[in-house]
């Protein structure tokens, strides 16, 4: 697998890393950088399979773990915080547990460490059709996709992804969109560690959410002893999009 991740930086200061989630990408999380500039050099990463990074035949959450931490040592980074939302939460809890010492504070935002049903089947498919359908436009693409996926926010999500390829220059994603889909059931999986990472650890849910029920966080617990847990109001599962003040002041504040 190649180990190349694209990524950009903003700022000057102690460095802090964003992963993204699921058919996401590093710009995802950009109200996150702009509010940390200021304080921190920041680097928002495409995780493998994911925009513009390199795609791979087996993805994983330790293949992930594995990308991040060679990233981090062709970069000469040391040590850094680590943020990272849903599939990118459990990256980055994989990578503090795996490598503690690359990981000085942790922020995991709407995911816990445990695995999760299966529930994107019908964003594949939609994914699929609009592969299938060379769309010349975005409007275009997002009437094909509309057809698997009800959400409008949801769809403006992935439509992010598309990027103009081939001859043509049809629309097709920059996600590995087949390869996922083989490992999706890897992505769901709980996140390995046989040991615990002993580092402050901040869990952010949005309380109108499923992925962090208070019973999961016995096994955030475990794994994260020194974890807290902070609940937005009235947020779902996009909390860093729904509540942005909110969320970065949060994170502000546990980074001090």
């Amino acid at each position: 697998m190649g180990t190349v991740l694209h990524d950009s930086v903003l700022g000057e200061g102690p460095d802090v890393v964003l992963l993204h989630g699921l058919f996401g990408q590093g710009s995802n999380l950009g109200s996150v950088a702009r509010a940390l500039q200021s304080h921190f050099r920041v680097h928002s990463l495409d995780l493998p399979d994911h925009g513009r990074s390199a795609w791979t035949r087996a993805p994983s959450i330790p293949s992930y773990v594995e990308a991040v931490a060679a990233w981090l040592k062709e970069r000469k980074i040391c040590r850094a915080h680590l943020l990272g939302h849903s599939l990118g939460g459990k990256v980055a809890m994989g990578l503090a547990l795996a490598y503690p010492g690359l990981v000085d504070r942790l922020i995991v935002a709407d995911i816990a460490p445990i695995a999760y049903q299966p529930s994107h089947d019908h964003i594949f498919e939609g994914l699929a059709a609009v592969s299938a359908a060379r769309c010349a436009s975005r409007s275009e693409a997002d009437g094909v996709l509309a057809n698997h996926v009800d959400e409008p926010g949801v769809r403006q999500f992935l439509l992010m992804s598309l990027a103009k390829t081939g001859p043509e220059q049809a629309l097709d994603w920059r996600l590995n969109r087949e390869g996922l889909a083989l490992g999706y059931l890897e992505l769901l999986a709980a996140v390995p560690g046989e040991a615990s990472f002993d580092g402050d650890t901040l869990v952010i849910r949005g309380a109108d959410s499923a992925y962090v029920r208070d019973t999961d966080m016995t096994a955030v617990r475990s794994l994260f002893p020194r974890s807290q847990l902070v609940t937005l109001a009235n947020t779902g599962h996009w909390l860093h999009v729904e509540k942005p003040a909110e969320f970065n002041a949060q994170v502000l504040a546990f980074l001090g």
